[in-house]
C-alpha cells in the first residue's frame, strides 16, 4: 500500500528488505503490510522560550535571562535525519522540545557565568551568537539544527541592573544633552549653510531665468526679423510681381492703343488723301480762279491808291507851303513885336517890367485862388472879432495879393509902388 506525507514531515519504513530503513522527507512510498512497518517523525519548526533564572554572573551578581529559540529537525540533510531517528524517533514534539530546551538552558547558563552583568546588558548580540554557537555545535549532533537565537529579557531582583542604569542614564541624558547642542548648533549651521546654499541657488536660479530670458528674448527678437524679413520679401515680391502683371497690362493696353491709333492714323490718312482730293475738285480750283481774280482786282485797286496817293501828297505838299509861308509870316511878325517890346524895355526899363508884372496879377490871382474853387467842402471857425463867409475868404485872397509887390521887389528888386508914384 502506498502511503505520503507533507514537506513538514519525514517517513522511516524498516522491516523486510528495508535494511538500513528508507527515510522519506515529504513524498511517498509503498509499503508492504505484515513485513514492513513505517513511523514518522514531524519536521515542524520549534519554538522554545528559554529562561534562566537567578544564575550568578562572573562576578557573583544573580540576574534572570529570558531567551527565545527556533530550531527543527533537518530533513534535507540525510545524517542530520537519521541521527534525529535514532534520537527521537516515537516521541511526541513536547518531548522533543523539552529534550532541546533543557539542552539550550544549559548553555545559557554556563555561558551566563562566564559574563559579567555589564556585558550581557550591554552587548546582546554577542550574547545570542555564544550561545547560538555552541547550542548549534551540541544540537546538530542530535539532528536539530538552532535556526534563530535572540536575548529576549535580562533582569535582577538586586537592582544591580537599575543603578547600573541610573549611572549610565545620567551619562546618557548628559550625552543626549550634549549631543542635543551639538545637534542644535549643527542644525543652526547647516541651516545657515542651508539658507546660504538656498540664497546662492536661488541666485544662480535667477541668473540662469535672466539668461534664459535674454537668450529666449534675443532668439525670438532674431526670429521675428527673420519672419518678418520674409513677410517683408514675400509682401514685396507680391507687390513687384502685381506691378509686373499691371506693367503688362498696361503694355498690352498700349500696345492696343498703338494699334488703334495706328488704324485711326491710317484712316486718317485715308480721310485727308480722300478730303485733299475732295478740296482738290471742289475747292483749290476754284479757288485759283478766285484767287486770279481777287488778283487782278487787287492791282487794280493798288495802282488807283498810288495815284490818290500821289494826289494827296501833292496836294498835302502844296497845303504844306502855305502853312510853312504863313508860319514863316507870324514869326516875323512876332519877332518884329519882341524887338519893338525889347526897345520900350530898353527906353521905359522899369515901367515896362512893371506894366509887364500888371498884366500877369490877374492870371496870379487866378491860380491862387484855383484851389479854392476846387474846394468841394470849406468849414470856417470864427472867434467873434472878424468877418465870416465870402467876404472872409476874398479877404484872404486879397492879402495874398497885397504882398506880391514885396515877393517882386525881393526878387527883381523893383519896386511897384515907387515906380508907379513917378510914372503918375
Amino acid at each position: 500500500m502506498f502511503y505520503t506525507c507533507g514537506p513538514n514531515e519525514a517517513m522511516v519504513v524498516s522491516g523486510f528488505c528495508r535494511s538500513p530503513p528508507v527515510m522519506i522527507a515529504g513524498g511517498r512510498v509503498f509499503v508492504l503490510p505484515c513485513v514492513q512497518q513505517i513511523q514518522r517523525i514531524s519536521l515542524n519548526t520549534l519554538t522554545l522560550n528559554v529562561k534562566s533564572d537567578k544564575v550568578y554572573t562572573r562576578h557573583g551578581v544573580p540576574i534572570s535571562v529570558t531567551g527565545i529559540a527556533q530550531m527543527k529537525i533537518q530533513g534535507q540533510n540525510k545524517q542530520m535525519l537519521a541521527a534525529a531517528c535514532q534520537m527521537f524517533m516515537g516521541k511526541s514534539e513536547g518531548e522533543i522540545a523539552q529534550i532541546a530546551l533543557e539542552t539550550l538552558e544549559g548553555h545559557q547558563r554556563a555561558i551566563i557565568a562566564h559574563l559579567t552583568v555589564e556585558e550581557i546588558y550591554r552587548d546582546r548580540k554577542k550574547f545570542s551568537e555564544e550561545v547560538f554557537k555552541v547550542a548549534s555545535s551540541d544540537l546538530v549532533n542530535m539532528g536539530i539544527s538552532v535556526v534563530s537565537y535572540t536575548l529576549k529579557d535580562v533582569h535582577d531582583d538586586q537592582d544591580y541592573l537599575h543603578s547600573l542604569g541610573k549611572s549610565r542614564t545620567a551619562q546618557v541624558q548628559k550625552d543626549a544633552r550634549i549631543g542635543e547642542a551639538q545637534f542644535k548648533r549643527d542644525a543652526v549651521i547647516r541651516e545657515a549653510h542651508a539658507m546660504q546654499e538656498k540664497i546662492s541657488a536661488q541666485y544662480v536660479n535667477e541668473i540662469q531665468m535672466a539668461k534664459a530670458q535674454r537668450d529666449y528674448e534675443l532668439k525670438k527678437a532674431s526670429y521675428d526679423i527673420e519672419v518678418n524679413t520674409k513677410k517683408a520679401e514675400s509682401e514685396m515680391a507680391y507687390q513687384l510681381q502685381v506691378a509686373k502683371t499691371k506693367q503688362r497690362i498696361e503694355e498690352e493696353k498700349m500696345q492696343v492703343k498703338v494699334v488703334e491709333r495706328a488704324q485711326q492714323i491710317m484712316l486718317q490718312e485715308q480721310e485727308i488723301t480722300r478730303r485733299e482730293m475732295e478740296l482738290e475738285a471742289k475747292v483749290k480750283k476754284p479757288a485759283e480762279a478766285e484767287r486770279y481774280r481777287l488778283e487782278k482786282l487787287a492791282e487794280a485797286e493798288r495802282a488807283q491808291l498810288i495815284m490818290e496817293a500821289e494826289a494827296e501828297a501833292e496836294s498835302i505838299r502844296v497845303k504844306g507851303d502855305a502853312e510853312a509861308f504863313a508860319v514863316e509870316a507870324k514869326g516875323r511878325a512876332e519877332a518884329e513885336q519882341m524887338a519893338k517890346k525889347a526897345e520900350a524895355f530898353q527906353q521905359y526899363k522899369e515901367g515896362a517890367m512893371v506894366d509887364m508884372l500888371l498884366e500877369q496879377l490877374p492870371l496870379m490871382a487866378e491860380e491862387i485862388s484855383k484851389p479854392l474853387a476846387q474846394a468841394q467842402k470849406i468849414t470856417m471857425v470864427s472867434s467873434g472879432g472878424g468877418e465870416v463867409g465870402a467876404a472872409k475868404l476874398t479877404g484872404e485872397v486879397m492879402d495874398i495879393m497885397t504882398r506880391l509887390p514885396a515877393a517882386v521887389e525881393k526878387l527883381t528888386g523893383v519896386n511897384i509902388s515907387q515906380v508907379t508914384t513917378r510914372m503918375g
